[in-house]
């Protein structure tokens, strides 16, 4: 039972370094461990090894490390595309040296050679895609496609010029400083494509998390539907029931069964909770991301709106609190009036109950269809705007 508690706690602490290394930052795990585990996994190592290398190597120890540093996270780079390429590649060899000769079996056929060939090629064709296409360049000859696109709602967008790139700033721009451009629509810079999302690259991410999502489930199917085929193949339940007297119910065999698949085929074991476990991590991140593209929303505007709700609730509160101290005063210097019950002044609504409620107004979201489309077809690429030419002078 040894190597079978060393899978069970392996595929435990997997998951839990996994979910808070990509989950831990949620508000829901504000507190826990799995944030304090973020922040250690994000932050603390990357702290702790400076402070080595500062302790041995000295100042040039930490300039170097500094230099690394500037290179990963502030700089385009390809570090994270070879690490996918790595993870997909290795991945696939795993299964395919481990797996394939399983296949044909009772569950599943030989045609799934071919289909999770297919399947992966397009994971890394829809990689290559969004790494490489334009995710929407403001530039001198489109500015003003892109100006005419996106209006400015005088909330959260107000007309401006990038200081950077000393161009008119149309509405829900940004200038990357990863990147060193101002991007249309911009969404992220997202350090797995070496790449901003924006306007023009949005449909190939979205459609990358999306096809990502299921070859992982399609993954994890196809390995659970061949060691399941290697359980009849070798008459596994009949054995446990005529010869080993087990009941025969779900609950009696399943103990038996996992037990001997972990022992036999502890490999397809990992690799399929492997797979699961990242299925529903970029499930998550697309539904996620869904959501903001049914809405019409990109992760920068959420922030934005964030920002301006929570900076209106401020100055609403202070209104408030200024109203009610004013009319305290007023109180006071107003002819006296009979002293208020204690049970009604414990049970008085505070002013600050009455603040106004802040409303996101979001006058780019134009319905579901419209939303969707302007995902599948950028609005800069459409007729309409892309026929817009430059203000001249």
């Amino acid at each position: 039972m040894g190597v079978e508690w060393l899978l069970v706690c392996h595929g435990l602490l997997t998951l839990l370094v996994l979910v808070s290394f990509f989950c831990g930052q949620w508000p829901i795990f504000d507190g826990t461990p799995i944030q304090r585990i973020n922040h250690f996994l994000t932050f603390g190592i990357c702290d702790y090894f400076q402070r080595f290398v500062g302790f041995v190597f000295g100042a040039r120890g930490t300039s170097a490390i500094q230099n690394v540093e500037y290179f990963c996270c502030d700089r385009p780079n390809p570090t994270l595309q070879i690490i996918y390429l790595a993870v997909i590649g290795g991945t696939y060899y795993l299964v395919a040296t481990s797996s394939f000769r399983y296949i044909p079996g009772y569950y599943i056929g030989e045609v799934h050679w071919y289909i999770s060939f297919f399947a992966v090629a397009v994971g890394v064709l829809l990689f290559l895609l969004t790494s490489l296409s334009d995710s929407g360049t403001v530039k001198s000859d489109n500015v003003s496609v892109y100006l005419s696109a996106y209006p400015y709602d005088n909330v959260i967008y107000s007309e401006k010029e990038c200081s950077t790139c000393k161009l008119p700033k149309p509405a829900r721009s940004k200038h990357c400083s990863i990147c060193g451009r101002c991007v249309a629509r911009f969404d992220h810079h997202c350090g797995w494509m070496n790449n901003c999302i924006g306007e023009r690259n949005i449909h190939y991410f979205m459609a990358f998390l999306l096809w990502h999502t299921l070859l992982c489930i399609y993954g994890t199917v196809a390995v659970g539907l061949i060691l399941a085929g290697q359980v009849r193949e070798f008459r596994v339940i009949d054995i446990l029931i005529v010869y080993y007297g087990v009941e025969n119910t779900f609950l009696s065999l399943s103990p038996h069964v996992i037990q001997w698949l972990v022992g036999a085929y502890n490999t397809q074991i990992l690799l399929m909770m492997f797979l699961a476990i990242m299925a529903l991590l970029i499930a998550g991140f697309f539904g996620y991301h869904a959501k903001l593209c049914l809405t019409n929303t990109t992760t920068n505007e959420t922030f934005k709106w964030q920002d301006y709700i929570n900076w209106q609730r401020k100055l609403s509160e202070a209104r408030a609190s200024s109203e009610a101290l004013k009319a305290s005063i007023n109180g006071m210097t107003s002819e006296r009036k009979p002293p208020e019950s204690k049970w009604r002044t414990i049970f008085r609504r505070s002013p600050l109950e009455d603040v106004e409620v802040v409303v996101k107004n979001n006058i780019y979201d134009k319905g579901f269809i419209q939303n969707v489309l302007e995902i599948i077809f950028p609005l800069s690429k459409r007729r309409l705007y892309a026929n817009t030419k430059p203000k001249s002078g």
